[in-house]
Protein backbone atom coordinates (compact mmCIF):
# COMPACT_ATOMS: atom_id res chain seq x y z
CA UNK A 1 0.00 0.00 0.00
CA UNK A 2 1.93 3.35 -1.09
CA UNK A 3 1.92 6.09 0.89
CA UNK A 4 0.11 9.27 -0.11
CA UNK A 5 0.06 12.99 0.24
CA UNK A 6 -1.93 16.00 -1.49
CA UNK A 7 -1.09 19.55 -1.32
CA UNK A 8 -2.33 22.38 -3.66
CA UNK A 9 -3.89 19.61 -5.84
CA UNK A 10 -0.72 17.97 -6.34
CA UNK A 11 -0.62 14.10 -5.32
CA UNK A 12 2.59 12.55 -4.33
CA UNK A 13 2.71 8.61 -3.66
CA UNK A 14 5.33 6.72 -2.33
CA UNK A 15 5.90 2.95 -2.53
CA UNK A 16 9.30 0.89 -1.00
CA UNK A 17 11.25 -1.57 -1.32
CA UNK A 18 13.80 -3.41 0.07
CA UNK A 19 16.81 -3.85 -1.70
CA UNK A 20 18.83 -7.52 -0.14
CA UNK A 21 22.43 -6.64 0.73
CA UNK A 22 23.59 -9.69 -1.83
CA UNK A 23 21.79 -7.51 -4.79
CA UNK A 24 23.08 -3.76 -3.50
CA UNK A 25 26.64 -5.57 -3.06
CA UNK A 26 26.94 -3.38 0.00
CA UNK A 27 27.25 -5.55 3.57
CA UNK A 28 28.24 -3.04 5.90
CA UNK A 29 24.81 -1.04 5.02
CA UNK A 30 20.96 -1.31 3.75
CA UNK A 31 19.49 -0.06 0.99
CA UNK A 32 15.99 0.78 -0.27
CA UNK A 33 14.44 1.49 -3.71
CA UNK A 34 11.47 3.97 -3.52
CA UNK A 35 9.13 4.91 -6.51
CA UNK A 36 7.63 8.21 -6.39
CA UNK A 37 4.22 9.02 -8.69
CA UNK A 38 3.59 12.79 -8.94
CA UNK A 39 -0.41 13.63 -10.51
CA UNK A 40 -1.18 17.01 -11.37
CA UNK A 41 -4.99 17.22 -9.83
CA UNK A 42 -4.71 20.74 -10.18
CA UNK A 43 -6.07 23.05 -13.09
CA UNK A 44 -2.49 24.59 -13.37
CA UNK A 45 0.96 23.79 -15.24
CA UNK A 46 3.31 23.11 -12.52
CA UNK A 47 7.35 22.37 -12.56
CA UNK A 48 9.14 20.56 -10.13
CA UNK A 49 11.54 22.67 -8.78
CA UNK A 50 13.62 21.39 -5.91
CA UNK A 51 13.43 18.58 -3.49
CA UNK A 52 14.18 18.36 0.83
CA UNK A 53 14.49 15.30 2.31
CA UNK A 54 14.90 14.81 5.74
CA UNK A 55 16.31 10.98 6.41
CA UNK A 56 16.38 9.63 9.90
CA UNK A 57 18.47 6.16 10.23
CA UNK A 58 17.25 3.58 13.26
CA UNK A 59 19.07 5.65 15.56
CA UNK A 60 17.59 8.67 15.28
CA UNK A 61 20.58 10.20 12.96
CA UNK A 62 18.94 12.69 10.47
CA UNK A 63 20.65 13.79 7.16
CA UNK A 64 19.35 16.27 5.01
CA UNK A 65 19.19 16.64 1.02
CA UNK A 66 18.34 19.38 -0.67
CA UNK A 67 18.68 20.25 -4.31
CA UNK A 68 17.27 20.99 -7.37
CA UNK A 69 14.72 18.59 -9.45
CA UNK A 70 14.24 15.22 -9.06
CA UNK A 71 17.38 12.00 -11.01
CA UNK A 72 18.28 14.91 -12.74
CA UNK A 73 15.17 16.08 -14.39
CA UNK A 74 13.06 18.99 -13.50
CA UNK A 75 9.48 18.09 -15.15
CA UNK A 76 6.92 20.29 -16.20
CA UNK A 77 3.45 18.42 -15.20
CA UNK A 78 0.28 19.76 -17.03
CA UNK A 79 -3.04 19.17 -15.81
CA UNK A 80 -3.86 15.53 -15.16
CA UNK A 81 -0.38 14.50 -16.13
CA UNK A 82 1.71 12.15 -13.97
CA UNK A 83 5.18 11.65 -13.46
CA UNK A 84 7.18 8.54 -11.89
CA UNK A 85 10.95 7.96 -11.28
CA UNK A 86 13.07 5.81 -8.66
CA UNK A 87 15.42 6.10 -6.37
CA UNK A 88 17.09 4.85 -3.40
CA UNK A 89 18.42 5.44 -0.04
CA UNK A 90 21.34 3.77 2.04
CA UNK A 91 21.67 3.53 5.79
CA UNK A 92 23.66 2.22 8.03
CA UNK A 93 21.13 0.62 10.13
CA UNK A 94 18.19 -2.38 9.55
CA UNK A 95 15.44 0.65 9.45
CA UNK A 96 14.41 4.25 9.11
CA UNK A 97 12.46 7.09 7.42
CA UNK A 98 12.04 9.73 4.94
CA UNK A 99 9.99 12.20 4.22
CA UNK A 100 10.06 16.10 2.95
CA UNK A 101 8.81 18.12 0.37
CA UNK A 102 9.21 19.36 -3.13
CA UNK A 103 8.87 23.06 -4.46
CA UNK A 104 7.54 23.21 -7.29
CA UNK A 105 6.18 26.59 -9.28
CA UNK A 106 2.95 27.42 -11.54
CA UNK A 107 3.38 29.08 -14.90
CA UNK A 108 2.49 32.69 -13.06
CA UNK A 109 5.61 31.93 -11.05
CA UNK A 110 3.48 31.21 -7.58
CA UNK A 111 5.86 29.05 -5.86
CA UNK A 112 4.10 25.79 -4.28
CA UNK A 113 5.35 23.99 -0.98
CA UNK A 114 4.25 20.02 -2.13
CA UNK A 115 4.80 17.28 0.89
CA UNK A 116 5.92 14.46 0.74
CA UNK A 117 4.87 11.56 3.15
CA UNK A 118 6.84 10.37 5.80
CA UNK A 119 7.63 6.66 4.89
CA UNK A 120 8.70 3.86 6.43
CA UNK A 121 12.06 2.27 5.68
CA UNK A 122 12.36 -1.23 7.33
CA UNK A 123 13.39 -4.55 6.83
CA UNK A 124 10.43 -6.80 5.16
CA UNK A 125 9.25 -9.37 7.85
CA UNK A 126 11.07 -13.06 7.05
CA UNK A 127 8.28 -15.01 8.22
CA UNK A 128 5.96 -12.84 5.25
CA UNK A 129 8.59 -13.44 2.80
CA UNK A 130 9.20 -17.07 3.29
CA UNK A 131 5.20 -17.67 2.86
Amino acid sequence: MPYQHTSHGITVSVEVDYVPQEESGHDDRYLWAYHITLINGSDEVVQLKTRHWTIMDGLGRVQVVEGPGVVGEIPILRPGQTYTYSSGCPLPTPSGSMGGYYMFERDDGVALRVTIPDFSLDLPDIKRVLN
